[in-house]
């Protein structure tokens, strides 16, 4: 049996690190894959790495190493300690081939008594590192899987009554932001299936499936963040305020949205009503955005309220966005942004 391992951080997982697994795979019966937890390097939480690696690659055994030593370098007490944190702590033992494009290959591989498999260490296929897709992922994403790239993009929800000016706001910070934003789907269907005005309870799940499969679609697309008008929440509150209840099917769907997204905004009511044929008037309005924040709170959802013009708007989500990280906490975030 050949006995492969590789090991990294893998922050982000790009198309280098699957050249080396590939390489690998294509040469051993069993891969065993490292991954560091290097909160030093990276925020995106290991468990998160690790899913990229698990479901692009099946059939590799993958470890994560949440103690690792976090210090690197060639001198013989580092080199020793990350041997003896392989071998001992993780236990690695059997292998026969050590893959890597580093020179840590050459001691590592001594350590293990396994073959120094170095796989393009000039860089010369993939001339990409993490720390350059850590500074500008959407200028790296040709080298980055679109389930990897997909992570790497926060997704931020405006909800609220109707004629609140979410629309108005995805949009303008879209361009803003020269990145894409997710239109309201169920517009789109309503406009094209409703009769007298109204959609069967079984419709609004359409619409909550259809609006997800293109929310996906275009974070794999966005630049940095995506900015999405409405979500499956939205259709849940009109399910309930038009049918009186709520299909199941779409309950799962308000649940999955209720986990969703970075950053929850609702546009508030403060702005003038304008009054269509396909609206039901502004007692309604202010109506619905009750029932949307209640739903917010019951959910213990946090949010942050929106008024004024939408240059105002506009410029309080920005202020949110300077220095945010997806995979902060939240309160630290909003702490950012309050000390600038």
């Amino acid at each position: 049996m050949k006995r492969g391992l590789t090991l990294g951080k893998y922050a982000p997982f790009h198309r280098g690190h699957q050249f080396v697994i590939d390489t690998a795979l294509a040469e051993v019966d069993e891969l065993t894959v490292i991954i560091y937890d290097s909160p030093e390097a990276t925020s995106v939480p290991l468990s998160v790495r690790s899913a990229w690696i698990r479901e692009l690659y099946p059939t590799v055994r993958v470890v994560e190493a949440w103690d690792g030593p976090t210090e690197v370098g060639y001198t013989s007490a580092l080199m020793e300690a990350h041997e003896r944190y392989v071998i001992d702590t993780l236990g690695i033992r059997d292998i026969t081939h050590f893959y890597c494009s580093e020179p840590y290959g050459e001691h590592m591989s001594r350590a293990l008594g396994a073959f120094d498999r170095r796989v393009d260490p000039g860089r010369q296929r993939y001339p990409v590192s993490g720390s350059q897709v850590r500074c500008d992922p959407y200028a790296w994403r040709d080298y980055i899987n679109p389930r990897v790239y997909r992570d790497l993009v926060a997704n931020i929800v405006f909800l609220g009554a109707p004629s609140t000016g979410k629309t108005t706001l995805a949009s303008y910070l879209a361009q803003r932001l020269n990145t894409q934003w997710m239109p309201e789907y169920g517009r789109e269907y309503w406009e094209a299936h409703q009769i007298s005005r109204r959609l069967e309870p079984w419709q609004l799940v359409a619409i909550a499936e259809g609006h997800l499969l293109r929310e996906e679609a275009r974070l794999r697309e966005a630049n940095r963040y995506l900015f999405t008008d409405t979500n499956a929440l939205t259709t849940e509150t009109f399910a309930r305020y038009y049918h009186g209840h709520v299909d199941p099917r779409l309950t799962a769907l308000a649940d999955r949205a209720a986990m969703r997204y970075d950053l929850v905004f609702v546009c508030d009511t403060d702005i003038p009503y304008e009054d269509s044929w396909d609206r039901s008037g502004e007692v309604q309005r202010l109506s619905f955005q009750r029932q949307v924040i209640g739903d917010l709170r019951r959910r213990n959802i946090p949010f942050v309220l929106l008024q004024g013009s939408i240059e105002q708007r506009a410029e309080r989500v920005l202020n949110l966005l300077d220095g945010f990280d997806k995979y902060a906490n939240l309160l630290d975030n909003l702490k950012a942004a309050a000390d600038e």
